[in-house]
């Protein structure tokens, strides 16, 4: 089991608390590495559980972002230089002997290349899984990402009892969980479906939702690629609905020197589809 525990962080208006677990080696003795991953929209740690439970010689550190799970608003807002920010803190308030490996899925691959492209010494590598690659506003999903925008702007402007209804909404939440999930498993599919049923509604507030989706449809992890300098990781999906391989692609080309890997026959959700697998590959990658 994880150890699950939470820090006092600090950033302009007040504090706030952040939990956070941490799995793999046991305290005392040297992982091969400490990793800390972020988890994507709406999501909290439990997502990125079964990657981390399958890195058992390494340190993994996983937060609830700010306004997910059981951790607070954080004072700064919740767009990108919010959470830029936080996960600065985090970090230094972490005291690792080393710089972490810093991962991130989806949403979180975000973060994680605004915060490297901001702080080149503060992690040793960079892991983009499902990276967010092209503005959902621009393109094909543009219609799509502009309707789900109105219905995160209807859900903060509803009555509160109304509002979270219509946002906690299990069947949105399974028609989006079926949307992603490709494997053709039963019991993975139900798996998938059971962890967006518990874990997709774990939100602090409508108005923080509403600026995380907004931040997560108007960045990407493109944004500055061409400044990260972190030894990085692009580990992308053939059938992933929400970033397209082909902009994976082209992340890849715009971060020198970093490694691509591509997953066959799976979606956004690596993660849950094929976690084993992409923990090998992390392991190769940070070898």
């Amino acid at each position: 089991m994880p150890r699950h525990d939470q820090m006092q962080l600090t950033s302009g208006a007040g504090d706030v608390s952040i939990h956070y677990w941490t799995y793999g080696v046991e305290a005392g003795d040297a992982p091969a590495s400490t990793i800390v991953m972020i988890h994507g929209f709406r999501g909290d740690h439990h997502g990125m559980q079964l990657i981390a439970e399958a890195l058992p010689g390494h340190r993994v550190i996983v937060p609830d972002l700010p306004g997910f799970g059981l951790s607070g608003l954080w004072p700064a807002g919740h767009g990108l230089d919010g959470f830029t920010d936080f996960l600065s803190a985090f970090i230094d308030h972490l005291k690792l002997p080393e710089p972490p490996v810093l991962l991130g899925h989806s949403f979180g691959s975000i973060i994680c290349a605004e915060f490297a492209a901001t702080f080149h010494d503060a992690t040793s590598h960079l892991v983009l899984i499902n990276p967010i690659s092209s503005p959902a506003l621009q393109g094909p999903r543009a219609a799509a990402t502009k309707l789900t925008i109105g219905y995160y702007r209807a859900s903060a402007a509803l009555p509160e009892p109304l509002g979270l209804r219509l946002l906690r909404n299990r069947a949105v939440v399974r028609l989006m969980s079926v949307a992603m999930a490709k494997t053709r498993n039963p019991e993975l599919r139900q798996y998938i479906h059971a962890q967006h049923d518990a874990h997709f509604s774990s939100f602090a507030d409508r108005t923080a939702l509403l600026d995380a989706f907004r931040t997560s449809v108007s960045h990407t992890a493109a944004d500055r690629a061409d400044e990260i300098r972190t030894p990085t990781l692009v580990l992308a999906a053939d059938r992933d609905d929400i970033s397209p391989l082909t902009d994976q692609q082209r992340l890849h080309d715009r971060i020198h020197g970093s490694e691509f890997v591509v997953v066959a026959g799976v979606g956004h959700l690596i993660h849950y589809e094929a976690p084993a697998l992409a923990a090998t590959i992390i392991e190769e990658f940070l070898a």
